[in-house]
């Protein structure tokens, strides 16, 4: 577990935080959310009420949250409870607060989109697009994004079809292929390039998309011939399948004298952008 600095939300307002690298979560003050929204004068006493009603709801959520260690006002640190961002987020739900009603009201229309996208799939795409270049990505980034998005599917088609379970095992052959082609393991990546909970691809360059989708549609058409039987075949076949996209990496590196892998994530990507067009 690694501290991080109290993140600030509700303007001036700061709530605890906690990463965890391992579970690549954040986790949150229960207490400070509670005395933000409800500006109560005593926010242990009104969780302490809270979670024994929503005990005889029924709600697994009080079950679920866990307990961390925190500094409190006085310097020391006390064990306390704490929400990841889905059990915060169901919490919000179950406050009676003005200040909770813009995100119920958010949660909300993320749940209508997702029906209308599940109606129209298309729409998921136009949204993506939207999202992206309000982050300042070039369309040329986003084109290629869409695409790694594509590639990406087929090969999680193919993998479903070999009886691959969804989760962890996704999660190791998706990290097979990344060690193979970049020479980092999934997690040593985002490191590197300053990430916590942000999606890897997200902040990507062009190049390194392209290389990564090599290696993903690589994987997916040699899956697709040899038709493997077993996780541990698969598990060969992610590295072999990454292997192709890090001989081509090398050999870019090799001609250009630079390294392909880069630092920048989604910010500094946005900022050289803007600064590329000023400069034009």
């Amino acid at each position: 577990m690694t501290k991080e600095n109290a993140i600030k939300l509700f303007q001036d307002q700061r709530v605890r935080v906690l990463w965890d690298k391992e579970k690549e979560k954040w986790f949150f003050s229960i207490v400070d959310i509670i005395g933000i929204l409800t500006e109560s004068p005593n926010p242990r006493k009104y969780w302490s009420v809270l979670k024994t009603r929503l005990k005889k709801e029924g709600s697994e959520l009080t079950t679920n949250c866990s307990q961390l260690k925190m500094q409190s006002a006085d310097g020391k640190f006390y064990k306390t409870d704490v929400a990841d961002t889905e059990q915060l987020l169901r919490l919000i739900q179950s406050i009676p607060s003005p200040k909770a009603e813009p995100f119920k009201v958010w949660l909300a229309k993320v749940g209508y989109e997702r029906i209308e996208e599940t109606e129209d799939p298309e729409k998921a795409f136009d949204r993506a697009i939207e999202t992206y270049l309000k982050k300042g990505y070039s369309k040329n980034w986003i084109n290629q994004r869409l695409k790694s998005i594509e590639v990406r599917k087929e090969l999680t088609d193919e993998w479903e079809f070999r009886g691959i379970k969804k989760g962890l095992e996704y999660a190791i052959l998706t990290n097979e292929i990344t060690m193979a082609w970049s020479g980092f393991t999934t997690k040593e990546y985002k490191e590197f390039k300053d990430l916590k909970k942000e999606n890897l691809r997200d902040n990507m360059t062009n190049l390194e998309l392209v290389l990564n989708m090599l290696a993903e549609a690589t994987t997916k058409e040699i899956s697709k011939e040899k038709k493997p039987k077993t996780f541990t075949e698969s598990k060969k076949i992610a590295n072999q399948g990454g292997t192709i996209a890090g001989n081509t990496r090398k050999e870019i590196e090799e001609k250009t004298g630079k390294n392909v892998i880069s630092p920048l994530n989604a910010k500094e990507l946005g900022t050289k952008n803007e600064n590329k067009e000023i400069e034009e």
